[in-house]
């Protein structure tokens, strides 16, 4: 099988070393790739938006099976384009990919489904979110329609925070189109999880939950990121927890889809926020999560090759997936200043020092020059471990990150605590 991957982060790295380990697959390419994808697969200098050339090099090697790693190319339709050509390809088409291009679309769809969700209401000025929410009581979120980079969710909690949120879309316009409308969202209490499916439309596979870390620093504090580390399968979803997700949103948003003639297949990553044991959405996102991709797919012994293609094939019934008895821990190197103003081009050193069988570093910012890996992105590289237990995988992860060094390095010290809180102490 040969098999294309189109991005170039962490997740994509993480998708083609999984993919590498398929029997089935004889060769890879990534598009555009980065400093680590190249090492186990064939860059190409083609963008992940550039769809008819990504259409016309997957017919000309004659491409068995393109996974689609960013949000981008999907809402640009790069499913429907390689479908008309008679392309295999996992991911969902432009329709139903609004499910994470459009918060707006998302939260309707949810409504007219009875999908448990935060109250909301739509806004498409500053001067009618300030009167909207001049009574509204702290905490509330204010998230843009469009596709903001995972930073769009906006977390109000003082006035401060409220004309700094303002400013950012409305005078600064910081997010740009993606902000034409806006959502302006009841604040929901507890604890996140990730849930992600594989589905060819109908049938589904539901993959180890997980548990993103959205901000910058120790403790949730500090502006959003794209996510600073991630642990799987989180304590949380126990396994009532997970009957209520598949029973009261993964099977009524597969019904819906189809329902108005868009099945979505592909992965459905489902951004939930757990309260008293109840789930209730905070987004949907059309592709595998980053950095969750990279504690998800160490835990997976199924052929990952063999799993994307079927349900891009809509062959997934009865599907049985197999997965190790580890837990897995991600912890993301960045470049000092991220999210915010960064510098690049900084040498890293220490990977040739990473080489026990249950590490994997996952390039994510990183260039290839003449034989050194320079930083070349907010998130750098994402250290995975996966042990026996939870307390083993953060301890060898945090052993390990400590001999990877580059200029400004930042990275959380506090990633899967939350998850060490459901075990009960040794005496």
């Amino acid at each position: 099988m040969k098999v294309l991957v189109v991005g170039s982060g962490g997740r994509e790295h993480a998708l083609v070393w999984k993919l590498a380990q398929s029997p089935r697959v004889e060769s890879i390419w990534c598009a555009p790739g980065n400093g680590g994808t190249r090492q186990i697969a064939q860059n190409l200098p083609i963008k992940e938006t550039e769809i008819e050339r990504l259409a016309e090099f997957a017919l000309e090697q004659a491409i068995d099976l393109t996974v689609v790693g960013p949000e981008a190319p999907l809402m640009l339709g790069i499913v429907d384009h390689f479908r008309a050509k008679g392309l295999v390809i996992f991911g969902p088409s432009q329709a139903a990919a609004r499910l994470e291009g459009s918060k707006v679309f998302a939260k309707e769809f949810m409504q007219a489904h009875q999908i448990p969700t935060a109250p909301f209401v739509l806004c498409h000025s500053q001067a009618e979110c300030e009167q909207i929410t001049s009574t509204k009581p702290y905490p509330y979120v204010l998230k843009v329609d469009g596709l903001a980079a995972g930073k769009g969710a906006l977390v109000i909690t003082n006035d401060k925070e409220k004309r700094q949120a303002m400013q950012a879309i409305w005078e600064e316009h910081q997010f740009g189109a993606a902000a034409e409308k806006v959502i302006i969202e009841d604040f929901l209490p507890g604890e996140e999880l990730s849930v992600l499916v594989i589905t060819d439309g109908r049938d589904y596979v539901v993959l180890p939950s997980a548990q993103d870390h959205k901000r910058a620093l120790d403790n949730d504090q500090g502006p959003n990121t794209g996510g600073m580390g991630a642990y799987a399968p989180a304590p949380l979803a126990k396994a009532e927890l997970i009957d209520k997700v598949k029973t009261r949103i993964i099977e009524p948003t597969l019904n819906g889809m189809r329902q108005a003639g868009t099945p979505y297949t592909g992965v459905l990553y489902c951004g939930l926020m757990v309260h008293d044991g109840e789930p209730t959405v905070v987004e949907f996102n059309a592709r595998f999560g980053d950095p969750e991709t990279q504690v998800v797919l160490p835990l997976i012994e199924s052929d990952l090759a063999d799993l994307l293609y079927r349900a891009a094939r809509g062959e997934l019934r009865d599907y049985q997936l197999r997965l190790a008895p580890c837990y897995a821990v991600c912890v993301i190197l960045a470049s000092g200043g991220y999210p915010g103003s960064y510098q690049k081009g900084y040498q890293i050193t220490g990977l040739n020092e990473i080489s026990a069988p249950n590490i994997q570093v996952f390039h994510a910012g990183t260039v290839d020059q003449a034989g050194e890996i320079l930083t070349s992105g907010g998130r750098v590289v994402g250290v995975t471990a996966w042990e026996p237990t939870l307390e083993a995988a953060v301890q060898t992860v945090y052993q390990e990150i400590a001999k990877i060094n580059f200029t400004a390095k930042h990275y959380r010290r506090d990633i899967a605590q939350k998850g060490l809180r459901h075990f009960p102490k040794n005496p």
